[in-house]
This record gives C-alpha cells, sequence and structure tokens, in this order.
C-alpha cells in the first residue's frame, strides 16, 4: 500500500461538542482534507508546537516525552496513520535508537504532537484517504476566508482547555439515509465545520463498510 504525506492545515473548535477540535490535514500533493476529532489536551499541545515563538514555563506531556527521548538517544523518524477503524484513526510512531527502528503504537494525536515536536513527517495509507478524505470545492475567496480562521483560532492557544472534554452534543445521524448524509456532509464542508463533516463522512464509510 503507497504512503501518502500530510500536513497540518489547522485545528478548528467544535461547535457542537464542548472541549473536542477538530485537527485538519492537508494531503501534500492533493486537494483532500483529513479532519480528526482530537480532545482539548491535545490541541493545546499541537496548537502550541505549531506557534514556535510560544513557549509553556514548565513541559507539557510531549515536551517531557521529547526530552526524555532525546536524553537517551531516541529519535522520531515518522508517524503513520495506518487504520480507520468504526471512525477512530490508528497510528503508529517510528523511533530508531543506535540504527535500530522500532514501532510504537499511538493514539493519532499524540502521535502528531510528538511529529511537530521532532519535525518528522506524518504519513497515512491510500486507501485511509480514499476513504476519510473530504475535498473541499474551490473557491479563492473561501480558501482566504478558511485560512484567516485557523489562524485566528491558533493564534489564541490560551483558549484550549477550558471546557470539559465531554460529549454533550447527543446528535446521532444514523437515522438519515446515505443520499442525506452526503447532503449533510457537502453543507458541513461548505461551512467548514470540520468536526460536523468528520462524523457524517465516518456515518458514511460505516454504511459502505
Amino acid at each position: 500500500m503507497s504512503l501518502v504525506k500530510l500536513s497540518i492545515k489547522g485545528i478548528s473548535y467544535s461547535q457542537t461538542q464542548n472541549g473536542a477540535y477538530a485537527l485538519i490535514l492537508n494531503e501534500v500533493d492533493g486537494e483532500r482534507k483529513l479532519p480528526i476529532v482530537i480532545g482539548a489536551f491535545e490541541a493545546q499541545s499541537i496548537a502550541i508546537a505549531l506557534e514556535k515563538e510560544i513557549k509553556p514555563p514548565r513541559p507539557l506531556t510531549h515536551d517531557l516525552f521529547k526530552n526524555f527521548a532525546e536524553r537517551f538517544d531516541i529519535i522520531v523518524k515518522q508517524v503513520i496513520i495506518h487504520k480507520l477503524v468504526d471512525g477512530v484513526f490508528y497510528s503508529s510512531i517510528i523511533c530508531e535508537r543506535d540504527k535500530i527502528e522500532e514501532i510504537i503504537d499511538a493514539r493519532t494525536s499524540d502521535a502528531i504532537a510528538l511529529a511537530l515536536r521532532f519535525n518528522a513527517p506524518i504519513y497515512t495509507y491510500k486507501n485511509i484517504l480514499d476513504k476519510a478524505g473530504i475535498y473541499l470545492k474551490a473557491n479563492p475567496l473561501e480558501a482566504n476566508k478558511d485560512s484567516q480562521e485557523i489562524d485566528d483560532v491558533l493564534s489564541n492557544p490560551d483558549t484550549f482547555g477550558h471546557e470539559e472534554e465531554t460529549n454533550q452534543s447527543g446528535h446521532t445521524y444514523s437515522k438519515h439515509s446515505l443520499q442525506e448524509l452526503n447532503e449533510l456532509l457537502d453543507q458541513a464542508v461548505e461551512h467548514e465545520d470540520y468536526e460536523k463533516a468528520a462524523k457524517i463522512r465516518d456515518e458514511i464509510s460505516k454504511r459502505e463498510a
């Protein structure tokens, strides 16, 4: 299976679920986006790693892991999002020490937070992107608006983590038909509600499995 390189577009706050965020990954040599719902702490950690000027007074958990790894000459070579089951992404961290490579299982949010700190590339398999990737309609004005909104989110990392990480939306898409789900997906993408789009996409994936 061929690997597809991803870059981080940004983080979008969930409008429907308190304490949840959507991490938006870009296909490097394509137009698809891969939204992944993550928690507040992981969103904060990723945002801080993206904003190089921000230095927390004490190491965050992912900073501690990096310091620990560097002390023992362990490097993170790459991160691979290798599996998608029932809307949950599974990732592996590829590490190396003394020229011996090890593969460590990790949550995708943790793996990406570490990849940023080690300047390691992020990949997924083509079949996962084919299944879960979302195309955004080409519109220069909307693209500029989207970029500005992402910049606004990342420029205010203090907003992360103030809400409890609970699922209060209570919304289910199981009663919708496949056609209705695809229409809702188009609407969510058009309104740049990536967290909602991810949930609808996961329901569609279950139906088509």
